[in-house]
C-alpha cells in the first residue's frame, strides 16, 4: 500500500484511476478545482481536496510517496480560451509541484503529457526519440512541462506519460474527443459529421490508460523518461465506420483546415512488461450500453470548451 497524491483526480481520466488505485488497496489524496464537478465514490481510504495547483502551498505533499499529476487545462481549444492560464497551470504549476515534491520526499512522479507534443509527423513510426515539433499552444506548455520535469529525474522516478487519444466512458465523461463524439452523434443523431477524415489519430482506450499508469506505480524501477501509450493508429474516418457498424448512421464528410495527422509507436511502454488489453470498438460499445441505460448524456460539462466559457462568462474560472 502507498501513499498516493493525484491531482486531477476528479476528471476524465483521474476518476478511473482514483478508482483503480482505491481497489488496488492504496491511499488516494484527489487535489482537484471541480470545475467540471466530482463523479468519485466515497471510500474510508480517499481524501479529496478542493483546489488549484497554481497554488502549490496548499497541495497535501507531506508523507506522499506518489505523484500523479493529472491536473491540467485539455486540449487545443481550451487552452486557447486563455493561453495565460493554461501557462501557469499546465507548465509553472507543473514545475512547482515537482520542486516541492523533492522537498517532501516523494519518491516517483508521473505526469500525464500528450502524444500530440510531436506536432505533425510523417514517419510511420512516431518514437520517443522524433523532435518535438508542436503546432500549438497546448502541445507547447507540455513539451515544457515534460523538460522541466525531467530536470528533477535525479531526484525521484519521473515518468512522462505520452498518450494517444482517449476513449470510452468515463463517470466524468468527455464528449469532444474523437471516438466519443462520433459515438454520441450517432447514438443522438443518426449522423456523423467527418472533417476532413484522412487526419490518423492514435487512439487508447480509458481504462488501458489507467493500467499503464498503475503499471508505472507497480515498476518503478522502470527507467525515469518519456513514454508513448497509443495502440490503434486510425483515420477519424475509419473511427466512423467503426461506429457505424455498431450503430446504423449517416457519414456525412466535410472539408477540414485541421492539418493533425500523427501515429504514435509504443513500442518502448511495451518493452517494459505493459499489454493494452481494450480496443477501439470495445470503446464505441461501451459507449453504446451506457448510453441505453441512460448513463450517458449531452452534459454541458461534457464539452470542454462549452463548460470553461461559461465558467469564465460567471466568473468562477479566473
Amino acid at each position: 500500500m502507498k501513499n498516493i497524491l493525484v491531482t486531477g483526480g476528479c476528471g476524465y481520466t483521474g476518476t478511473p484511476l482514483t478508482r483503480k488505485l482505491l481497489e488496488a488497496g492504496h491511499r488516494v489524496t484527489v487535489f482537484d478545482t471541480q470545475w467540471f464537478g466530482n463523479y468519485l465514490e466515497p471510500h474510508p481510504s480517499l481524501t479529496l481536496v478542493k483546489g488549484d495547483v497554481r497554488n502549490v502551498g496548499s497541495i497535501p505533499l507531506d508523507g506522499k510517496e506518489v505523484v500523479f499529476h493529472l491536473a491540467n487545462i485539455a486540449n487545443d481549444p481550451a487552452v486557447d480560451l486563455d493561453p495565460s492560464l493554461s501557462w501557469e497551470v499546465n507548465a509553472l504549476a507543473a514545475m512547482q509541484l515537482a520542486d516541492q515534491s523533492v522537498r517532501k520526499g516523494v519518491k516517483q512522479f508521473v505526469f500525464a503529457s500528450s502524444g500530440s507534443v510531436y506536432g505533425v509527423k510523417t514517419e510511420e513510426r512516431v518514437t520517443e526519440d522524433l523532435e518535438l515539433v508542436p503546432i500549438s499552444v497546448y502541445n507547447k506548455t507540455k513539451m515544457v512541462a515534460e523538460r522541466v520535469l525531467l530536470s528533477y529525474a535525479g531526484a525521484m522516478q519521473v515518468h512522462c506519460v505520452r498518450p494517444a487519444t482517449v476513449c470510452g466512458f468515463s463517470p466524468r465523461m468527455r464528449l469532444d474527443v474523437a471516438v466519443n463524439m462520433l459515438t454520441f452523434q450517432a447514438l443522438k443523431n443518426k449522423r456523423i459529421t467527418v472533417f476532413g477524415g484522412d487526419q490518423t489519430r492514435p487512439n487508447i482506450h480509458i481504462e488501458d490508460l489507467a493500467d499503464v499508469y498503475l503499471h508505472l506505480l507497480a515498476h518503478p524501477e522502470i527507467a525515469s523518461g518519456c513514454y508513448n501509450a497509443g495502440f490503434e493508429n486510425i483515420s477519424i474516418l475509419e473511427i466512423a465506420q467503426r461506429v457505424t457498424a455498431l450503430v446504423p448512421a449517416e457519414i456525412i464528410v466535410s472539408p477540414s483546415n485541421d492539418p493533425r495527422s500523427y501515429r504514435l509507436d509504443s513500442s518502448k511502454l511495451l518493452a517494459t512488461g505493459f499489454a493494452p488489453q481494450r480496443s477501439v470498438s470495445q470503446a464505441i460499445g461501451e459507449l453504446i450500453e451506457h448510453f441505453q441505460t441512460g448513463a450517458l448524456a449531452d452534459d454541458g460539462s461534457h464539452h470542454n470548451v462549452r463548460w470553461m466559457q461559461q465558467l469564465i462568462t460567471s466568473g468562477s474560472l479566473v
